[in-house]
């Protein structure tokens, strides 16, 4: 579904046309979504089963001895509350870890565009990988917590066009000018960034738990 905000001088023929002018943006921004939704991702919870930490794969392991999850020596360790509350947990990991490796590599974009200090929070987004905008106060970034599945590199290219929203909230060529600017060959993360996308977990399980 599309949702057109206008201002109320607007009438619904020049809404019309005006929806009717971005179609083929429409379009695109509609199969991106697609992309990005797709099928969704399940997760079981058991041992065995993996989950990515910033591109590489590491596989579950339920320790009784653990009392929250905890990334070891490759593996990710988690109490037997898993099986009941595994989205829960994993979510909590990687929003507490996330905040951490995310504030770090935030300084040299941010130090880039003068920006410098700019606040890194993650939480749970929906289907968008992050969100900012400018204010005149404290520069503020959100990241989504799945975000810190993708490689490296994809997680630099949205830190980056969260950052370029921080100078131009739309998407006007200005913003991608600054995009391109900060990561030349932007193009190539962006394309990325939607095959990879497809298959990041954003949270859903198998059976009741939520």
């Amino acid at each position: 579904s599309l949702v057109l905000k206008a201002p109320r001088s607007a009438t619904v023929a020049r809404a019309e046309e005006f929806v009717a002018s971005k179609r083929s943006w429409i379009y695109r921004k509609l199969a991106e979504k697609d992309a990005l939704v797709g099928p969704p991702i399940v997760k079981q919870f058991v041992d065995g089963e993996g989950f990515a930490y910033l591109g590489r794969s590491h596989r579950l392991l339920i320790d009784d001895a653990v009392n929250a999850v905890r990334l070891d020596r490759g593996r990710f360790l988690a109490p037997s509350a898993v099986r009941s509350r595994g989205a829960s947990l994993m979510r909590d990991w990687y929003t507490q870890a996330g905040t951490h490796w995310l504030r770090r590599r935030v300084r040299p974009w941010a130090s880039r565009m003068g920006i410098d200090p700019v606040t890194v929070d993650v939480r749970d987004l929906g289907y968008r990988w992050g969100s900012a905008r400018p204010t005149s106060g404290e520069q503020r970034v959100n990241i989504h917590w799945a975000t810190l599945q993708l490689p490296p590199s994809l997680v630099d290219y949205v830190l980056v066009h969260e950052l370029a929203h921080l100078r131009e909230a739309n998407h006007t060529p200005e913003f991608w000018a600054t995009v391109s600017h900060l990561m030349p060959g932007c193009e190539s993360q962006k394309t990325n960034l939607a095959a990879i996308g497809r298959n990041v977990w954003l949270g859903a399980v198998s059976g009741s738990e939520r």
